[in-house]
């Protein structure tokens, strides 16, 4: 297995290799040195751990594991190639997929030989560690304790939930980020060019440059092979031109995915979003849902939608169903933490229940009122009896004097004037019949009548 890996690593880095231009594009493009990784300058700044690694710094200690934790195509498997030949040593790599704690130890083993016998060390890259069980990640301990192999382990998902407390304290944790789309773009005009790339032989045009990288969501991995079914699509379709030219369409074809007019810094990212919204606000789930999947598949960040999302649910929703904020709420955590494409599902449940909701906006009414007010220069002092009396002399004063406590009274609420003396008849907030709101009404008016001491039957 070790073995085939590395020739296929090497053959991927050389240019000359006959078997180079039949791995796929995204070997082959594969950075060659820390210089070439796009993205990660946080990880890999000079000094840093990781790039320390890389370059085969020696310490006292020796080389420390690694953990890299990031989304896919951000460069975790490049990045244990470049520790594994920085230093000359010896590359291995197993997916937790389908390795298990005998294909461990036959590594641990191997390594062994390797240490002993030619004084090379080995870097064990260990593909999605978050599905190894706690026993698998047991039988890693002893290697990664002695400095056996140099373990280098990729996962999507936060290692302080899926990864062993013994093994996170014998590495470092290295976090990356998806490439920006500048980064992805420069990525593909280099592919276009390169000799170990598509080498000259087509050409791009700015449209469906710009849809293999929307549609790429900061992964490199799948920019590439995007682009390599795209130049399949357009070479078949070539009447001989030189070189070929691939063309949205052609990109469209290759990823059955058409291209959505959209527009992420212009007018359409607000347009789309606020037909989202009103979609929302007039309870027409399907509509809802048609621009919530437009604003997806065009590559929006779905972090601007949840908010969206969450605004809406006070917004539009308010109390006539309390519960939409909740999911909503929910639904931009569980965002922030999953990311694409499973947080289409949650954004999904959010969108549909916000625009099935029964409407008020009753609440959103108040506090701009209230602001209103504000703004105006109502508001005087804070009445005496509401104030601090807390602290020294504050009873000379006369705060707190005649103040009632509310849960003395009966049923929670008594009369008692909380509102500045020029704000009386402020007058805020008033629910609707709708939803929660309709249940709601009644002991709005009740509370109201007995803290204000009338007897108003509204």
């Amino acid at each position: 297995m070790s073995q085939v890996t590395d020739d296929l690593f090497a053959a991927a880095n050389s240019t000359d290799s006959a078997d180079a231009h039949r791995l796929p594009l995204a070997v082959r493009m594969r950075p060659r040195s820390v210089d070439e990784v796009r993205g990660q300058a946080d990880a890999l700044k000079p000094g840093s751990p990781l790039r320390r690694l890389i370059e085969g710094a020696r310490g006292a200690a020796g080389p420390v594991s690694a953990i890299l934790w990031g989304p896919p195509g951000t460069g975790k498997t490049t990045l244990a190639h470049l520790v594994a030949t920085a230093a000359e040593r010896r590359f291995v790599e197993l997916s937790a997929i389908n390795a298990g704690v005998k294909d461990v130890r036959a590594v641990m083993d191997q390594a062994t030989r390797e240490r002993d016998l030619y004084g090379r060390q080995t870097v064990l890259f260990l593909d999605e560690i978050h599905r190894f069980s706690k026993a698998q990640q047991d039988a890693l301990l002893p290697g990664v304790e002695n400095r056996l192999v140099v373990l280098v382990a990729a996962t999507t998902e936060n290692p302080s939930f899926s990864v062993i407390a013994p093994l996170l304290s014998r590495s470092m944790l290295v976090r990356l980020t998806s490439l920006d789309d500048a980064d992805v773009a420069a990525l593909i005009d280099d592919a276009v060019v390169e000799s170990r790339g598509l080498a000259g032989g087509f050409t791009l045009t700015d449209a469906a440059r710009d849809h293999l990288v929307r549609m790429a969501g900061g992964d490199a991995r799948r920019s590439l092979t995007a682009l390599e079914a795209a130049a399949g699509v357009a070479q078949d379709a070539a009447a001989g031109e030189q070189p070929v030219p691939i063309e949205l369409a052609h990109v469209e074809q290759a990823m059955a995915t058409a291209a959505v007019r959209y527009d992420r810094a212009g007018d359409q990212h607000y347009d789309v979003a606020s037909a989202l919204i009103k979609s929302m606000r007039g309870s027409d789930v399907d509509a809802a849902l048609h621009y919530l999947a437009r604003m997806l598949e065009a590559g929006e960040d779905p972090r601007f939608i949840a908010r969206r999302i969450v605004i809406a649910a006070s917004e539009d929703v308010g109390m006539a169903d309390p519960t939409a904020l909740q999911t909503a709420v929910a639904a931009m955590h569980a965002v922030a933490q999953i990311g694409m494409p499973e947080a289409r599902i949650i954004l999904g449940q959010a969108v549909v229940h916000n625009a099935l909701a029964p409407k008020s906006n009753a609440a959103y009414l108040g506090i701009n009122a209230a602001i209103a007010d504000v703004r105006d220069g109502r508001g005087g002092a804070v009445p005496a009896h509401l104030r601090g009396s807390s602290y020294a002399g504050a009873s000379a004063l006369g705060h707190g004097d005649g103040y009632r406590y509310s849960h003395d009274e009966p049923g929670g609420v008594g009369p008692q004037q909380f509102l500045p003396d020029d704000l009386l008849d402020a007058d805020y907030y008033h629910p609707t019949d709708r939803g929660w709101e309709h249940t709601l009404g009644p002991r709005w008016r009740m509370v109201r009548s007995i803290v204000k001491g009338t007897d108003e039957k509204q």
